[in-house]
């Protein structure tokens, strides 16, 4: 552990770093108000956090930088998520003004969070194969075409627009209706055909005259597709931190940004909780030089959905870990309670 003095020089220069993007000098540590040492002094701290590898020094400069073990250090045992009330009552107000689509919801959560913090925000929902079907209604919008509009436990909502069968009766579409919120709602996602060929095919088979017809143009409604969704937002502010610069250091990230299935195994992988992984520590080649904060938000008992922020390892990390557990709150508040009613 740290002493007390270099504890405070410490945080003192990170802190400095994440707003300025500079190497920090002892002279301009010793000007500050709540630092009572000498100049001298200061370098000497300096020193001995160099020799810890906490501090790296650069080429271009006497001051120091952060190394990836000190960033490390500094989140595990300096920083401390703080009361952000402005920040937070736009999360709140985001969340509690949209909350009809789960869709809906997110994709602006994650815009606002990356305006934020300008950082790139990704929000991952949950894949639909953990999901059940909560409601289906079909509406007749003319004599000739209708709406199917399937909402799922995860509040994913579909509509999917179909032409009316030649011939068909309009009336029966209120059986129709009936049989699939009879026999479909409830059922997870991946037994649907199961379903449809069994239960639901013999009651339309009883109950409706064009069944056959009726039951291929079922088929096509009720069908999902199981992948995750992602929800990006600030995709470009990442080019407006300075260590981002180079064109080389930032094409990896991006090519990685039009990879869905990479985005997706790479959040996928995230736990229930917060975490913090900085450089290195990345697996992804093409994250080594950011930071990576993840926490996750929650839709039932066994359904996760996970809210990630990119960032340069000169992150603001007290401000971003204070937001995204605000916002993985109100995500899991909001749609733990309406999708598991």
């Amino acid at each position: 552990m740290l002493t007390k003095r270099q504890l405070l020089i410490l945080q003192s220069i990170i802190d400095d770093f994440i707003e300025t993007a500079h190497p920090i000098g002892s002279r301009a540590i010793s000007k500050k108000a709540k630092i009572n040492l000498s100049a001298a002094t200061i370098r000497n701290v300096m020193a001995d956090l160099e020799d810890m590898e906490l501090l790296e020094k650069t080429h271009s400069s006497s001051g120091r930088i952060p190394s990836e073990k000190g960033y490390r250090y500094y989140v595990d045992h300096v920083i401390a998520p703080t009361i952000r009330d402005k920040e937070i009552a736009i999360i709140k107000n985001i969340i509690q003004d949209n909350m009809i689509e789960l869709e809906h919801v997110v994709q602006l959560s994650a815009e606002v969070l990356s305006q934020l913090t300008n950082y790139t925000a990704i929000i991952l929902g949950p894949n639909e194969v953990d999901a059940t079907l909560k409601q289906i209604q079909i509406i007749n919008l003319t004599p000739q075409t209708a709406v199917a509009i399937l909402v799922t436990s995860t509040g994913h909502v579909e509509h999917k627009s179909f032409s009316i069968p030649k011939g068909f009766n309009v009336s029966d579409f209120e059986k129709v209706v009936n049989i699939l919120n009879d026999r479909l709602v409830g059922v997870p996602i991946v037994k649907l055909p199961y379903t449809l060929q069994t239960e639901v095919y013999e009651l339309l088979k009883q109950h409706i005259t064009e069944h056959e017809l009726m039951y291929e143009y079922i088929q096509s409604i009720v069908r999902y597709d199981d992948t995750a969704k992602l929800y990006v937002g600030g995709q470009s502010n990442i080019l407006m931190q300075p260590e981002f610069k180079d064109v080389e250091k930032i094409y990896e990230f991006y090519t990685m940004l039009e990879d869905e299935d990479e985005i997706i195994k790479l959040l996928a992988e995230q736990h229930d909780g917060l975490k913090v992984t900085i450089g290195n520590e990345n697996k992804n080649e093409a994250i080594k030089n950011f930071s990576l904060i993840t926490t996750t938000y929650k839709l039932g008992v066994n359904q996760l959905g996970t809210i990630a922020l990119f960032g340069p390892t000169r992150m603001e990390y007290r401000k971003v870990i204070t937001l995204l557990k605000s916002l993985s709150n109100e995500m899991t508040d909001l749609f733990y309670v309406t999708f598991n009613k």
